[in-house]
């Protein structure tokens, strides 16, 4: 069972690897200079200089693309990581503790769900002003409810179990406890919301570049150059559908790493599975 789930990891896996390279090796793999303008050939289509052709200013497409990656994943995973480590431990000392820690944690996440999403990251963003570090900052906030009641429910199930009993017999303190005693046994659940925030702040990052709210132009981003695209349509239609495709391939791939690592941790989902052959996810 945990081959087959190793099996499934290793697709998603290579996935990742690729964008996240592509990200980092961005300056050596971009074939130009991704803000460098060229009204002249504005609109031209797909060239030997230009794989992809150059959008409305002239830009290199595919350097764009190559570099809004960058943007993307970057934004994405450093947002989705502060908001698990915060998440994490308001979730931990809220669910073991209890009491008055857990008014003071995970009840008072509660109130951040009461504010629609978009509307609270449109809120701060008008009022901080567009860029990436606004943006990180607005969906480390957005994400930080969805990881701390993970965490909650997960220590609310393992805080009783006889592992923790053990722990705490032998005189373990409740730092010690929560962090190498009942974290490391709930980080299946989390490495699984890590992922769906990840796949969900790419979306709402390129929805907030969009509207003009997230990255500043002319930096490159894949909702910026959907943005652009929009009003070029009858003259090359290309320019829409290339960061379209990047966004969707790298928002399926995350979700498909996704479902491998809910197959891995969930002994339910794989022992069901050898039994009868059948994916028994929802």
């Amino acid at each position: 069972m945990r081959s087959h789930g190793a099996r499934r990891l290793a697709a998603p896996l290579a996935g990742i690897a690729l964008i996240a390279l592509a990200a980092l090796l961005a300056p050596a793999l971009a074939p130009h200079d991704p803000v460098r303008m060229d009204v002249t050939h504005r609109l031209a289509p797909p060239t030997a200089a230009h794989w992809l052709g150059q959008d409305e200013y002239g830009r290199d497409v595919l350097a764009r693309l190559v570099w809004g990656a960058r943007v993307s994943l970057s934004v994405a995973v450093l947002a989705a990581a502060i908001a698990g480590v915060l998440g994490v431990t308001l979730g931990l000392v809220g669910g073991y503790v209890g009491g008055i820690a857990e008014l003071f944690t995970v009840r008072l996440i509660d109130i951040v769900l009461s504010f629609p999403p978009i509307l609270l990251a449109l809120l701060v963003v008008t009022l901080l002003g567009p860029g990436a570090r606004t943006l990180t900052l607005v969906l480390s906030i957005l994400y930080v409810p969805g990881f701390a009641r993970v965490t909650y429910g997960e220590v609310l199930s393992a805080r009783a179990l006889l592992y923790v009993e053990a722990a705490r017999a032998v005189g373990a303190g409740t730092p010690r406890l929560l962090a190498w005693t009942i974290l490391p046994n709930i980080i299946g659940p989390l490495l699984v919301q890590f992922s769906l925030t990840v796949a969900s702040a790419m979306v709402v990052e390129s929805g907030l570049s969009f509207l003009g709210l997230g990255v500043v132009p002319p930096a490159p981003s894949w909702g910026l150059m959907i943005r652009g695209a929009r009003g070029t349509l009858e003259h090359n239609w290309t320019l829409l559908l290339w960061p379209c495709l990047a966004l969707v391939a790298a928002i399926l791939t995350v979700n498909r790493l996704c479902d491998a690592l809910r197959d891995v941790f969930d002994p339910r989902t794989a022992t069901a599975r050898a039994l009868t052959g059948v994916d028994a996810r929802p």
